[in-house]
């Protein structure tokens, strides 16, 4: 098993996804990255968004700018559904590069809380 592996059990025995606060579980490849809502009690996959949708992968962008463009992507697609919180998952990557520029891309679209603060990973 690997590290990453080890985080990722980790951090899925704390984070469970509802139908009203879905799970933002985001994959990293060398060239891609993935995010997908899911809501763990039906063990159904709501939305997902990856960086090879049209409109993104024909960009000429660093991968970072593309972590952006598919967090913006998600949380459009989750407010018109009308998904509001999520609770992220990194997936045992670290929170930072692509998978901090995803969390600020999906905040930078008014994803909120129940508090109607903008919502903190």
């Amino acid at each position: 098993m690997t590290r990453r592996q080890k985080i990722q059990r980790r951090i899925r025995k704390k984070i469970t996804g509802t139908s009203v606060r879905p799970r933002m579980s985001v994959y990293r490849s060398n060239a891609q990255i993935y995010v997908q809502l899911i809501d763990d009690v039906s063990r159904k996959t709501i939305l997902s968004a990856s960086s090879r949708e049209d409109g993104i992968s024909d960009k000429k962008v660093t991968k970072s700018e593309k972590a952006t463009l598919v967090g913006q992507l998600i949380a459009k697609k989750a407010i018109e559904v009308g998904i509001l919180t999520v609770s992220f998952d990194r997936s045992g990557f670290l929170y930072h590069g692509r998978i901090k520029a995803l969390a600020d891309g999906a905040r930078g679209e008014k994803l909120e809380d129940g508090t109607n603060q903008l919502l903190q990973f």
